[in-house]
């Protein structure tokens, strides 16, 4: 009773070969997407400009809460790494070292930023509104409108 169950499974496992759609070729990506990691965003920070390293871009992201990623965390980037790089235990591509941020600190970097972005044009509107007199009032609105023309 074994021998029909094997003839069974060559067939099946030929069918599958024949069925295969052709794969395509594809243009290689500038920069490889890291796997995703829970809790966090991944981001290629530049380290060097022109040969010329740019510490003040790295240190800054550093500040701001960035990590440098380690070869053991994206195991898949170990062929990718330069042998002549600053960072022998993380993960730079052409100048630009992988780094991770805490998702929560992305969310409290996009808050402050549109609460900047509020304060500023609460400034800029209130400015606007203080040359405003009784006998010629401005109005700001707030509100877009879009029309679309008629084709003659």
């Amino acid at each position: 009773m074994t021998a029909p169950k094997e003839k069974r499974l060559a067939r099946e496992m030929n069918n599958r070969e024949e069925s295969e759609r052709p794969k395509q070729w594809q243009p290689a990506q500038t920069l490889p997407e890291p796997d995703p990691t829970t809790g966090y965003t991944f981001r290629w920070v530049r380290i060097s400009l022109l040969n010329k390293a740019d510490q003040r871009n790295l240190s800054s992201k550093l500040r701001e809460g960035y990590e440098p990623v380690r070869i053991e965390e994206q195991p898949k980037f170990k062929l990718l790494t330069d042998p002549d790089s600053r960072f022998k235990d993380n993960i730079e591509v052409g100048g630009l070292l992988l780094c991770k941020i805490p998702e929560d600190f992305i969310d409290q970097k996009r808050r402050y930023i549109e609460n900047k972005n509020t304060q500023q044009i609460q400034a800029v509107d209130n400015n606007f509104m203080r040359e405003q007199d009784s006998r010629m009032p401005l109005y700001s609105e707030k509100k877009s409108t879009r029309s679309f023309g008629k084709g003659n």
